[in-house]
């Protein structure tokens, strides 16, 4: 699904213009990377958690000459899915989930 359909689903859930519904998803994305680069944690119930993960620094390796290259430090954004959401994705229940730590409810 890219952006432009997911204006198109909100443009047919209500009575709203394309416009209005393009403002309102930019609006959501806005907020979200906003809220990630001042290093808040996002959480929407149901769906799922945005963070921020700090990776260290490393020596990575060129792939085409072999040679070794420093990777510097860096944040990258991070999405854990609720477990709502990985029982609509996963309907017939993931017994691998549930035994490596998880609870089974």
């Amino acid at each position: 699904m890219t952006k432009a359909d997911l204006v198109e689903e909100v443009t047919k859930l209500g009575d709203l213009t394309r416009r209005d519904s393009e403002t309102i998803v930019e609006t959501i994305f806005d907020s979200v990377i906003g809220a990630l680069k001042s290093g808040d944690k996002i959480e929407i119930r149901g769906f799922g958690s945005f963070r921020i993960r700090q990776r260290k620094p490393r020596i990575g390796r060129n792939p085409k000459t072999g040679t070794k290259v420093e990777v510097p430090a860096k944040k990258v954004p991070y999405f854990k899915p609720s477990k709502e959401l990985r029982d609509l994705v996963n309907p017939g229940g993931n017994t691998q989930a549930t035994s490596a730590g998880g609870t089974a409810a």
